[in-house]
């Protein structure tokens, strides 16, 4: 039976598991997303989509061709990984290990913008590059991992007077939207073994929901959560603008089967 998206998204908040993995095909709406980070502590669920990337962009330095800057606009998701938490060099790690250890994120004293410099043969060192658009997405990517981490980590405490941060007291939700854009196979499956092994590790009540137009990125998360309670789904458009959503019983909801 066909649905809106809002009738989708009211089915998947009804199905009582942690994680639920859903395989998009034929759609390319972002009405499923909604990021407003602004106040972290009013927030029920956290995003990371197309939407999260919006909080970065580019300025090119057009006038002097030099000095090329990644700014980020003011909010509270990176404020806390950065300000609060001190996480700069956990996301520098994250970030060099699925690009490159060569190519580093300067950060400016109030984590406000991004610069990045390439080490070349003979210690030469490349500075003020622009990154390419997946390498990109993949420092959004370590900065929102990291984020989940401390998430994670800060929740599974029990007792809410002894955490760290009430910030998360009222998170239920974590929706992931396809964060395996410009990865090689190589690091696309590492990336969702981490995620899987990260989202295992949640003590709490915080529920998951994953999307994916990536049948290998799917292929992985399905036998990475065989052992803990889980739902698969597979999202179709339709031609009259709705959707369906159908329970997948096994790892290939592609139309083709991976070997």
């Amino acid at each position: 039976m066909s649905k809106t998206l809002t009738e989708i998204a009211q089915q998947l908040k009804s199905a009582r598991h942690k994680t639920k993995a859903v395989a998009e095909k034929n759609t390319d709406d972002e009405e499923i997303v909604d990021i407003d980070q602004a106040e972290l502590a009013q927030k029920n669920i956290l995003y990371y989509s197309a939407f999260t990337e919006d909080l970065f962009y580019w300025d090119n330095d057009l006038d002097n061709d030099e000095v090329r800057k990644l700014k980020i606009h003011p909010n509270s998701f990176t404020k806390w990984v950065f300000e609060d938490q001190g996480q700069d060099q956990n996301v520098i790690a994250n970030f060099q290990h699925y690009t490159d250890e060569k190519l580093t994120p300067h950060f400016n004293q109030d984590f406000s913008e991004v610069t990045f410099s390439f080490e070349r043969g003979n210690e030469e060192q490349e500075d003020n590059i622009k990154i390419s658009k997946g390498e990109e997405s993949n420092f959004i990517w370590s900065v929102f991992y990291t984020l989940l981490d401390q998430v994670i980590e800060t929740l599974n405490i029990a007792e809410e007077g002894e955490r760290d941060t009430e910030k998360f007291n009222q998170l239920e939700y974590v929706f992931i939207d396809d964060p395996v854009s410009s990865l090689d196979e190589n690091h696309l499956i590492e990336l969702a073994v981490n995620l899987a092994k990260l989202i295992k590790s949640s003590k709490s009540d915080l529920r998951f929901v994953i999307t994916t137009h990536n049948p290998l990125f799917y292929n992985v998360l399905h036998n990475e959560f065989r052992k803990i309670t889980h739902k698969k789904y597979i999202l179709k458009k339709l031609e009259d603008g709705e959707y369906e959503l159908k329970l997948q019983p096994n790892d290939s909801p592609f139309s083709y089967h991976l070997y």
